[in-house]
């Protein structure tokens, strides 16, 4: 064999030994990109997530904030209204008491009252039979009456006080009750003749209104009939 072709199997074996070394760098070069790309992209992917985890995080936080704040603000209301309805509570306690205490101070002073009336009652029951006693002891050394005859004298004298003292009042009674008639009729009367002047007005029209008798009319301008 010639060194000629020698020389070209050496180039040639040279240049694929060269050619397989600049594949092989090749392919090392393409991985170790690829590689770092995966891991820029695995680390941007791990950046994504924490940041979202992190505004996730802060947004629960945040809500959790604000429900703590709205259930803070409830309670506190409630326990407002609740204090308020404690309050009015206590009022109309105090209220009751109060009007329970003055009643039992009214009911205490009309027993004290009654009491007195009593004492009086009794007192008065015997000045009066002191003083009859007195009277029949008198009318039996004036009149000569024994003592049952001086008694129903007496006793007669002072129904027939009771008799006039009750007439008086019955008349005072019945002149109260026709006076206060009186002036209820008037009024009705007065009230009925603004009525009717009312209503005639709107046609502007005078009317005279007829009243029954005089006493009617005395009823009106205040004087009896």
């Amino acid at each position: 064999m010639s060194l000629f072709v020698v020389i070209i199997i050496a180039c040639v074996v040279v240049a694929a030994a060269a050619g397989v070394a600049v594949g092989i760098v090749y392919r090392k070069k393409v991985a170790e990109a690829t590689i770092g790309s995966a891991q820029q992209e695995a680390t941007r992917i791990v950046n994504d997530a924490v940041s979202k985890a992190e505004s996730k995080k802060k947004e629960a936080i945040l809500e959790a904030k604000d429900e703590i704040h709205r259930q803070r603000n409830e309670l506190e209301r409630e326990l407002r209204e609740r204090r308020s309805e404690v309050q009015r509570q206590e009022r109309r306690i105090a209220q009751k008491e109060e009007s329970l205490d003055r009643k039992t101070e009214n009911i205490e002073r009309k027993d004290e009252q009654l009491n007195n009336k009593i004492k009086a009652a009794d007192k008065k029951a015997e000045e009066i039979e002191l003083v009859k006693r007195s009277q029949i002891e008198m009318l039996e050394k004036i009149s000569g009456f024994n003592k049952e005859q001086a008694k129903d004298y007496l006793l007669k004298t002072l129904e027939s006080d009771l008799v006039h003292e009750k007439a008086v009042k019955i008349m005072e009674y019945e002149q109260k009750t026709k006076d206060e008639a009186d002036e209820k009729a008037r009024e009705i009367i007065a009230t009925a003749i603004q009525r009717c002047a009312a209503d005639h007005s709107a046609d502007a029209t005078v009317s005279v209104v007829a009243l029954p008798n005089d006493e009617m009319k005395g009823r009106i301008i205040g004087r009896e009939g």
